[in-house]
């Protein structure tokens, strides 16, 4: 695969606003999986399955599908037999194929299809990553909450900065911010994800997508309001799809280093807490984790932060 002499960032933003709104940022995925879909081609990514209650790889050609497909996940994501799928549906058909994974995903279907000549088939899209978690904890958490429909970690209904985790339990609507504050405090990755290679913007797949955190500073004239997202052309076929997405977006180039983020640059770091917080997770169950290592905020503060929030949407108007 012809790489770029360097790696090129890019700013992007789906001029289409419903489409904006269901996405977690800027909608690169929903802009990039469209060239494929439209030509009858190929998509490969993860999907969350209600009924196994994890995030499973499919392969797909309908729009319908993408859109379930949308979206942060905050999990671990199974391949189950999509890897051999995919091969047979390259072997069959004449089209190109899109796949879409996070850092070790991504690079394992490449080298997948490179053992079989069929890299030059594929788009390798890989997706900026904090690390996963153990499928246990969001496992247990699901049997503690109940019947969970409509998954949604990132609704942008506040603002993109502010996102509202939620999902309908039980036919009424309920917080998950409490797993995500699992996620996010570095005590619940797999081991493998403290030393991650993909934690770096040179990768060898096709494109990088993400959120764009810190565009404001970036590209201070560019509009960031509904979300941005950060795209990296690594290779001319990632460049090719870049250029098919243009008129579908509001884009602006940048530079890699004004658009680094942590995990960009090295990986998330180990918790001084994990061995503690396994622990405890082992002896006395989620409940008990959730409480101590995701506590809810007092009322003052959640008070505080409405407050804050309204503020800024007054601000913004």
């Amino acid at each position: 695969m012809s790489r770029l002499h360097k790696t090129r960032a890019f700013a992007v933003k789906l001029k289409d606003k419903q489409q904006l709104r269901s996405s977690s940022s800027g909608g690169a995925f929903t802009a990039i999986s469209d060239v494929f879909l439209s030509n009858g081609d190929a998509v490969v990514s993860p999907i969350y399955n209600y009924e196994t209650c994890q995030t499973e790889f499919e392969i797909y050609q309908s729009p319908k599908k993408r859109d379930e497909a949308r979206g942060s996940k905050y999990m671990q994501s199974y391949p189950l037999n999509t890897f051999r799928e995919a091969e047979k549906w390259l072997r069959k058909n004449d089209g190109d194929l899109l796949f879409v994974g996070v850092g070790c995903q991504a690079d394992g279907f490449r080298k997948f299809l490179e053992a079989r000549g069929l890299r030059d088939r594929a788009t390798i899209v890989g997706i900026i990553c904090h690390g996963s978690p153990s499928p246990m904890i969001w496992k247990d958490y699901v049997k503690e909450m109940g019947s969970i429909a409509n998954l949604n970690f990132r609704d942008k209904r506040n603002d993109w900065h502010r996102p509202v985790a939620h999902a309908e339990i039980n036919g009424r609507e309920k917080s998950v911010q409490d797993y995500l504050t699992i996620f996010y405090n570095k005590c619940a990755l797999r081991p493998s994800c403290y030393q991650c290679p993909y934690a770096t913007t040179e990768r060898e797949v096709d494109l990088t997508i993400g959120d764009f955190w810190g565009v404001e500073k970036a590209l201070p004239d560019f509009d960031t309001s509904g979300g941005v997202s950060l795209v990296l052309v690594h290779t001319e076929k990632g460049l090719e799809v870049f250029e098919k997405i243009k008129h579908d977006v509001e884009w602006r180039e940048s530079s890699v280093s004004d658009c680094l983020q942590p995990n960009l640059i090295k990986p998330t770091e180990r918790s001084p807490r994990r061995d503690e917080f396994w622990n405890d997770y082992k002896t006395k169950g989620i409940q008990y984790v959730l409480k101590k290592y995701a506590p809810k905020p007092s009322l003052i503060r959640r008070i505080a932060r409405k407050v804050k929030g309204s503020v800024k949407g007054l601000l913004k108007k």
